[in-house]
């Protein structure tokens, strides 16, 4: 065998090994792309899942669980895409799409549940931080064309007027909670805070929370000023007193 013979060969092996090479590059590459996007819709379904679990909290439409039950359809069809010979996925698409047929023809047009006022500051804040998360949601599924524009603007300001009444009536507890403890000071500035978020507001419940902040406002303000008015006319009476003794006092005797 000649040795140019043996050169060809041994570069057309080496091509051979660094073809397979990069090949196999490329399908670990691929196969490293596909799990990170089925992880990534995985994290989409958790967290959907766990606001859809949340429904008891505050009130949701049927056009927010319309919504979020789509999402977890569209990430599940994602990830169907990704391994389409998963029957598992087949299997839990086929049970969405019922579900959210289902949704759509038979739930009453109604909120899951009524709204209930937040009974300590800790429990605000929850209520507070799942409603910004279900207003990110809407807005992300609005941007991405799954949610049109009216029932997007229309599910946004509803979830706006919950975050608000969450606000004011945790405002309102505060403030009654302060006036027990003897705090009209800072019952005062909750009660100005409150009627500032209401100012730019028109409806039925704001038109209603604001008189009842202002009310409440009003009272503790006379108060605090009647109280002002009888300290300054304590303390004139007694400088008046003390001029007196000063005028007509006994004398000493030396």
């Amino acid at each position: 065998m000649s040795i140019g013979l043996i050169i060809a060969l041994v570069g057309i092996l080496l091509l051979l090994i660094l073809g397979y090479n990069i090949m196999l590059q490329y399908k670990v590459k691929v196969e490293a792309a596909r799990k990170h996007e089925s992880t990534r819709y995985v994290a989409i379904i958790d967290a959907t899942e766990d606001l859809i679990g949340n429904a008891h909290h505050v009130p949701y439409s049927k056009d927010l669980l319309l919504c979020l039950n789509n999402r977890i359809l569209d990430a599940l069809q994602n990830m169907y895409e990704l391994d389409p010979k998963n029957k598992q996925l087949a299997h839990r698409i086929e049970n969405m799409q019922g579900q959210v047929k289902n949704l759509r023809e038979n739930h009453p047009n109604q909120d899951s549940t009524t709204f209930k006022s937040p009974t300590n500051d800790k429990q605000a804040i929850t209520m507070l931080k799942l409603v910004k998360r279900l207003r990110d949601t809407v807005r992300s599924e609005h941007n991405k064309g799954r949610l049109d524009t009216q029932a997007y603007v229309t599910e946004n300001a509803r979830l706006e007027m919950i975050q608000i009444r969450i606000n004011i009536e945790n405002v309102i507890k505060r403030a009654n909670e302060s006036i027990v403890r003897g705090q009209p000071g800072t019952a005062i500035q909750l009660l100005k805070k409150g009627i500032d978020v209401l100012s730019t507001k028109n409806d039925a419940y704001s038109n209603q929370a604001r008189e009842k902040l202002q009310t409440m406002y009003d009272e503790l303000e006379n108060k605090r000023q009647q109280k002002q008015t009888s300290i300054i006319e304590a303390q004139g009476d007694r400088e008046r007193d003390d001029d007196m003794e000063a005028l007509f006092g006994e004398k000493k005797k030396w």
